[in-house]
């Protein structure tokens, strides 16, 4: 699957227009946001609010743009929680955006 390292960006400009501060305000909401659902996954204790939480990044991702982190976060719902795998490949996303 292709990254696109400028759809966030496109997606926020999209959404504010023409405003590189709050463009970068809302860019570091959604990392944070990104960053606690991701936290939500590995503290997980049941498969259930490991789904749950999976579900929410996946839709936060969708919301953004974010195309790979939607794919890995559909590959945590539907696999086996606490998938060390996915979690990797996840926190790798993350450090691209």
């Amino acid at each position: 699957m292709a990254y696109d390292p400028g759809a966030i960006d496109a997606t926020l400009a999209a959404a504010v227009g023409d405003e590189p501060q709050l463009i970068a305000e809302l860019r570091e909401a959604f990392l944070e946001s990104v960053k606690r659902s991701v936290g939500a996954l590995k503290s997980a204790e049941t498969p259930d609010a490991w789904s749950a939480a999976a579900l929410r990044l996946k839709g936060l991702a969708a919301s953004f743009g974010a195309v790979r982190l939607m794919a890995l976060a559909g590959e945590a719902v539907n696999g086996p929680a606490h998938d060390g795998a996915v979690l990797r490949r996840l926190h790798r996303a993350i450090d691209r955006l």
